[in-house]
């Protein structure tokens, strides 16, 4: 997973899976104003426009005829907004050129990969005008959900949308702006939305390849159960003896491949752990962070008589993992790792705040970086050179859109421990050292 950066800037790739969800009967149209307030644990009809407190956005493949292209489609509903009807067009066919999935010689440069993921944001207008409407009604308030049943490895986190100057709203990357949380229904199968609020508790239980043993150290002063080995690890997981668990992190490696017997976590395939019982995870409801290559992809798969998504975050969820952050592509090097780094102890900090919040702050901070380094480069640089450390700049504002979060927008962790009680008590536990 470590590559000089040239490797790694030329190895940005864009393969993805497909899904062919069942057939769905119109939305019905209306909803009321109301006041933004957080969600509750409602009840949810897959078949009706649902009536919560937060934005709803289902993403789902259009069924081309033979010879066409594949497309996508969405619909999407919020309180106090009208609904938006299932819209599919010229625009929303499968981009093969915006994946964060994988790194391979000869892909595009970040810059090129950015660009790319701009223009296509122009192409979803439906959508991002949608969008902005429930930032006028909701403001900071605003909570989304994306369940994407593509298999397209669309990045909607680093989704663009325009600013609307009469409304005082800037524009941005979607995951920048709002707080936003991916889902996938692992325990029924289905297309219905998150709808119970998470807040596990506990010690770190946690594997570390050799090559990422300093993750450790993000961890120091919590109460933590590290592991080396894959094997002791993975029976930690299905035990019920210990303490509660709030979090359950792997640092490793991870592949993706169109076979699902390819698809691992830590040399351990996609199959191992769909056999493998993780009651922790039903006891507790722990938050997995899965820091490895390709953790969050989906295969679409139809080898054993039933056609869906597979893949780890799937799994965890339907063990009953309270939410779980995993990664979009290839994320090993050293900037990786500080990335990594500060991502956990963005959402490890306040136990108060929830993990899309924290997530959203983790990716508005590496954009603020970004900008400070220069923003978006061109290729060459006044001498007529590869200006690589532009790139590499681009690089690491990519690196932080490929983390995603599964779960309900108002789901929290609290790690017990020495800093249990949140970031002022480890400005002091630091300073009494």
């Amino acid at each position: 997973m470590r590559d000089d950066a040239l490797d790694v800037i030329r190895r940005l790739g864009r393969r993805a899976g497909q899904v062919l969800p069942a057939p769905r009967t119109a939305v019905p149209a209306g909803a009321s104003t109301g006041t933004p307030l957080g969600l509750g644990a409602i009840a949810v009809d897959a078949k009706q426009a649902p009536d919560t407190m937060y934005a709803r956005i289902r993403v789902r493949r259009r069924r081309p005829s033979p010879g066409l292209p594949e497309a996508f489609g969405f619909e999407a509903w919020c309180r106090g907004v009208p609904p938006l009807p299932y819209t599919s067009g010229g625009g929303q066919r499968r981009p093969a050129a915006i994946s964060l999935g994988n790194a391979r010689p000869g892909g595009e440069p970040p810059s090129e990969l950015l660009r790319s993921i701009r223009r296509w944001s122009l192409n979803q207008g439906p959508l991002t005008g949608w969008i902005n409407r429930c930032r006028q009604v909701h403001g900071d308030a605003l909570q989304l959900v994306i369940l994407d049943q593509t298999g397209f490895d669309l990045p909607w986190e680093a989704l663009t949308l325009p600013p609307v100057p009469e409304a005082g709203l800037p524009g941005g990357m979607l995951g920048m702006l709002v707080d936003l949380a991916r889902w996938f229904d692992a325990v029924r199968g289905g297309d219905d939305f998150p709808t119970d609020v998470a807040a596990p508790a506990g010690a770190v239980l946690g594997y570390f390849h050799p090559d990422m043993g300093s993750d450790r150290d993000v961890f120091r002063g919590y109460q933590h159960r590290p592991h080396s080995g894959i094997v002791s690890f993975l029976r930690s997981l299905d035990e019920t003896a210990a303490d509660p668990t709030g979090l359950v992190y792997m640092g490793c490696h991870g592949t993706f491949d169109q076979e699902l017997s390819n698809l691992t976590l830590a040399d351990v395939t996609w199959a191992e752990y769909h056999d493998h019982g993780m009651r922790l995870l039903g006891r507790d409801g722990s938050l997995v962070c899965l820091n490895a290559c390709h953790s969050g992809r989906f295969l679409d798969h139809d080898g054993d008589g039933r056609q869906y998504l597979r893949g780890f975050t799937e799994v965890f969820l339907g063990n009953g993992a309270g939410g779980c952050i995993v990664t979009a592509g290839k994320v090993g090097d050293a900037e990786a790792r500080e990335l990594i780094r500060r991502l956990v102890e963005t959402v490890t900090a306040d136990p108060d705040r929830p993990v899309a919040r924290a997530l959203r702050a983790f990716r508005a901070a590496a954009h603020e970086t970004f900008l400070a380094e220069g923003g978006i480069p061109l290729m060459v640089r006044d001498d007529g050179t590869f200006d690589e450390r532009g790139q590499r700049n681009t690089l690491r504002l990519l690196y932080s859109l490929m983390f995603q979060y599964y779960g309900h927008p108002l789901s929290t962790l609290h790690l017990t421990g020495r800093y249990a009680d949140g970031p002022h008590a480890r400005e002091e536990a630091e300073h009494e050292r």
